[in-house]
């Protein structure tokens, strides 16, 4: 789970944010991804986005879960909870959730943001520490990178080979990550024809991927910048994530044929 939601997120990655555009979510959206390692169908992982209350006022609550299957399941057990509260206008978050088990590896934390401060205060229940870390403007968690950048009104006037970058709190440390725009096209899915965006982000290489641009995405080329494709080549294998199923889009989903 947590190297396909840094996938979903990596692509999505800017700087900037215009709170007048028109929104490309809302919340009842809910989608799920089918996850192959290999020809393996390895698990499945979903996104769903719900509506809270902090402070008597009306926020986005995420809930992201992943979760191994079939064989899979028997030796590499996953059981992902990756959770995001984030501002309705603004997008910045006020707290994240990480609560994971993959085949034994185990984390069990919460990260509360000040972002008058510039700081975050990080809950490590596993372990029972508290940690304050420093951070940047505007800083995002995994979760709420996603959502805060698929409104971004920047996207559609990219530039084939352009880039753009944002700064996200992961693992106890600011992650910069780097996007470029490929080009678009028309991919075949299970839901029919879809008008695709491609980028690639600039991934660090060594235990996980295999070269700096292993790593591509497709998005949807409409307003609901919605996920349809991820592909990854690995330090070991590749990985392959597909939309499998959605429901609660804001905006209408280009589809130019049917299956």
């Amino acid at each position: 789970m947590k190297k396909v939601l840094l996938l979903i997120t990596v692509f999505w990655t800017t700087v900037s944010f215009d709170i007048q555009k028109e929104s490309a979510y809302d919340s009842g959206e809910w989608f799920k991804f089918r996850i192959h390692y290999g020809l393996i169908n390895a698990g499945y992982a979903t996104l769903e986005l719900k509506e809270s209350v902090r402070n008597n006022k009306k926020i986005f609550h995420a809930v992201g879960n992943g979760y191994s299957t079939g064989m899979t399941k028997l030796f590499f057990k996953v059981e992902d909870n990756y959770e995001s509260y984030f501002d309705k206008l603004t997008g910045k978050p006020y707290q994240y959730v990480r609560k994971i088990n993959e085949g034994g590896y185990t984390k069990n934390q919460e990260g509360f943001f000040n972002q008058d401060s510039n700081k975050i205060l990080v809950k490590d229940y596993k372990n029972n520490t508290e940690k304050t870390f420093a951070v940047s403007e505007n800083v995002q968690d995994i979760i709420s990178t996603f959502y805060y950048l698929r409104n971004n009104p920047n996207v559609d006037k990219l530039k084939v080979g352009e880039s753009i970058a944002v700064d996200m709190f992961f693992d106890d440390e600011i992650t910069k990550f780097k996007l470029k725009f490929i080009g678009r096209e028309d991919l075949d899915t299970k839901f029919g024809t879809i008008p695709t965006m491609i980028f690639r982000p600039m991934v660090q290489t060594g235990r996980i991927f295999k070269e700096q641009e292993s790593v591509t995405v497709w998005i949807s080329d409409d307003d609901n910048k919605l996920p349809i494709c991820i592909k990854a080549s690995l330090a070991v294998g590749s990985l392959k994530a597909d939309l499998d199923s959605f429901k609660g889009l804001r905006n209408s989903f280009s589809i130019k044929a049917n299956p």
